[in-house]
């Protein structure tokens, strides 16, 4: 599976793996793809530094990559504090009634929420940013379009290519302006934040709309045959997230998720405001039933829609509320079947590539 776009990176297969777990990363740059960790967790940049430090050693000098959130533009140099501060009273009573109906558990006395978004802040974002320019990077991709023109800069100056996630050709278009390398296509289908133009649609109009420069395909892609379907419409590799959640490197700390997860089908997410404040796709819970139905006073923007959840979303998880608990993920997870090592994963979707272009290249009598 490779192209120009792999062979410039040194990849051997044209695969960019996004993934808040190190192991997972690392695992998917041995099998021979980029392994991209998902750093908007990592509040502590010395963490962070810790397990980039952990997959330099694990990747055996292959290249891999680091996924930023630079802020909404609302939240830019305000502190936490100050953000925590317009927070409604009425939306705070309204996730303390929604957890007391369901019986979740308090924390242990002085336990912090282990689940916070601060990552979204300008401040914690340009510390990761410090410690990622300190490690060998080979892309850095940002979530919510193009990072600051400075930010691309600086990548450039350390010789990192930059990708930003896109929803339509609009928003590819002022991303290429930006100075962007490489545009993530990122269709209805995919898990976390995302559009409503399905991936068949976006991934030819964003190619056309950015040409030359290189497209990734994100949403819906679970298998080598829609690998090939994307290659087929123009992508030059494809964006996965949601396929490692239930690799056996993955690190949910949560048997009940990832149970949900493996028994889930491919109708059973929703597009719903209740994590951060902006359509996210994610499992479909009693929780984000509570957000999306009538007696929700409606999420707040991001960053406030985070912060506010956090301690609950910690609560949910610690005590495994099941109704309750889910994650972000993508339609995809009805393919999501069983537990797999990423090489396993990989080694799947290589083979399902070869029987997609074998089965083209009967059709058109190349067979």
């Amino acid at each position: 599976m490779e192209t120009e776009l792999s062979r410039a990176l040194g990849i051997e297969h044209a695969i960019f793996g996004f993934t808040p777990f190190p192991a997972v990363a690392a695992a998917l740059t041995r099998a021979g793809g980029l392994g991209v960790l998902g750093a908007v967790r990592y509040t502590d940049p010395d963490a962070l530094r810790r397990d980039l430090d952990l997959m330099e050693r694990h990747t055996e000098g292959k290249p891999y990559g680091l996924d930023v959130v630079m802020p909404a533009r609302r939240a830019a140099g305000a502190t936490e504090a100050e953000i925590e501060a317009m927070i409604p009273e009425g939306h705070r009573k309204y996730v303390r009634d929604t957890l007391a109906r369901h019986g979740v558990p308090e924390l242990a006395e002085g336990e912090g929420s282990g689940w916070r978004i601060t990552g979204w802040l300008e401040q914690v974002a340009r510390a990761q940013l410090d410690a990622a320019f300190d490690h060998p990077i080979a892309l850095l991709a940002n979530a919510l379009g193009p990072p600051p023109e400075d930010v691309v800069a600086r990548a450039h100056d350390h010789g990192v290519r930059v990708a930003a996630l896109a929803g339509s050709a609009r928003h590819a278009r002022r991303h290429a302006d930006a100075g962007i390398d490489i545009v993530v296509a990122q269709g209805y289908e995919a898990g976390g934040h995302t559009g409503e133009i399905a991936s068949m649609v976006l991934t030819p109009e964003v190619v056309e709309a950015v040409a030359p420069l290189p497209v990734l395909s994100a949403g819906g892609i679970g298998s080598g045959e829609q690998i090939a379907a994307a290659l087929a419409l123009g992508a030059q590799g494809v964006w996965l997230g949601s396929l490692w959640l239930t690799t056996t490197e993955a690190e949910l700390h949560s048997r009940a998720l990832t149970a949900k997860l493996l028994a889930a089908g491919s109708g059973d997410t929703v597009r719903s405001r209740a994590l951060t404040g902006k359509p996210a796709r994610q499992l479909r819970t009693e929780w984000t039933d509570a957000w999306d139905g009538p007696e929700s006073p409606g999420p707040l923007p991001m960053p406030l829609q985070g912060l506010l959840v956090a301690e609950a979303v910690s609560r949910i998880q610690k005590h495994e509320v099941v109704p309750l608990l889910g994650t972000p993920v993508g339609q995809i997870v009805g393919r999501m079947t069983s537990e797999r090592s990423v090489q396993a994963v990989v080694d799947d979707l290589t083979r399902g590539f070869e029987r997609a272009v074998d089965r083209i290249n009967r059709i058109a009598g190349r067979g």
